[in-house]
């Protein structure tokens, strides 16, 4: 394990960016967002909850695909290859670096998605322990441990330290080309080290929704789930704008489409929401034409389908966003808690 003071971190920043773009979360309108880093960006370690995940930064939320362009009786046809440079994403969150093991499991098995792949081999992700997590969160519901996460490369920022450990390959690689800035770590360290994400813990231990219980959900509880006579009144409150799904940093749903620019056709994907009217709407209409029917998709899907195909593992990494965005306060865990075992966990 590596260490860094606090106050060499605009230097730590400026050699990483020398080699590779920085994104980190910058405040812009007094929201949070990932933002690239440049001379003199203020980074504030305390607010780490963007508003949108890191999600965009491998699957964004709109990308050319393809361009066809026709000349009398000959058409051309030109992939539009993202060039993919290569980046850091630096301050990712736990329950954000847990959602992109979920987006792996889509994108990268066959068929794999180039596009995705592409950003994923030429991206960095350090990731950063949450030392002040916000009362909407519930990633431990999820096995998301906000003060071990994982990514290329895991920090934690106690006091006026930061602490540095390369988890891959891609980490080793970034944390050699920054070895002359970096210190090694000693035993007065490991004992500030442990202090601090025993600290993290109790806070994790004391937040609003820790406790969550997910005894009742999984790839076995399809038959007793999807006939609950509870998702009418659950979905009463839901209006379909689908701000859930945008936020979401395991949501992978998108929708293809061809623009004609006047210089020939652009096929683009973009992000789509099962909470849409029109989502999966096929010439002979949509297989589920009422809200209750695309309320109970997205939230089967999170608890019961992706588990079902993914050894166990959820579609929801508890990262709260839902939680804190609903403009009905219609969301996951108020799912959780109606249609669960443990109704009441707190």
């Amino acid at each position: 394990m590596q260490k860094l003071p606090v106050s060499r971190l605009p230097e730590l920043f400026a050699r990483i960016d020398g080699m590779k773009s920085l994104y980190l979360p910058v405040s812009a309108g007094g929201r949070l967002q990932f933002g690239r880093w440049t001379t003199g960006t203020a980074y504030d370690p305390s607010r780490m909850n963007t508003v949108k995940s890191a999600k965009d930064f491998f699957f964004p939320q709109s990308e050319d695909l393809v361009f066809f362009r026709s000349k009398g009786k000959e058409l051309s046809i030109t992939e539009a290859k993202d060039p993919a440079e290569p980046f850091v994403l630096f301050g990712v969150r736990a329950c954000d670096a847990k959602g992109l093991e979920a987006l792996d499991r889509v994108f990268l098995s066959d068929p794999v998605d180039t596009f995705y792949a592409a950003r994923r081999e030429n991206g960095v992700v350090v990731t950063m322990a949450c030392a002040e997590p916000e009362e909407t969160c519930f990633c431990g519901a999820f096995g998301v441990d906000a003060a071990e996460p994982g990514g290329d490369v895991a920090a934690w920022l106690a006091q006026d330290t930061l602490y540095w450990q390369s988890r891959t390959d891609k980490g080793d690689a970034l944390t050699a080309a920054l070895e002359d800035i970096l210190e090694d770590a000693d035993q007065r360290d490991q004992g500030a080290f442990a202090a601090h994400k025993a600290a993290i813990k109790a806070i994790l231990d004391d937040l609003p929704l820790n406790g969550l219980s997910l005894e009742g959900f999984g790839g076995d509880a399809l038959e007793a789930l999807f006939g609950s006579d509870k998702w009418p009144a659950l979905s009463q409150a839901c209006i379909g704008c689908g701000t859930c799904t945008f936020v979401c940093p395991t949501c992978q749903c998108y929708d293809i489409q061809d623009f004609d620019t006047g210089r020939g056709v652009k096929r683009f994907r973009c992000w789509d929401s099962c909470m849409y009217s029109d989502f999966t709407l096929m010439a002979h209409g949509n297989p589920r034409t009422s809200q209750v029917e695309r309320f109970r998709q997205r939230f089967m899907h999170k608890l019961v389908y992706f588990p079902a195909n993914n050894e166990g593992m959820y579609g929801c990494v508890g990262c709260g966003r839902c939680v804190a965005k609903c403009p009905a306060f219609m969301n996951i865990v108020k799912v959780i808690r109606t249609l669960g075992v443990n109704a009441h966990a707190r």
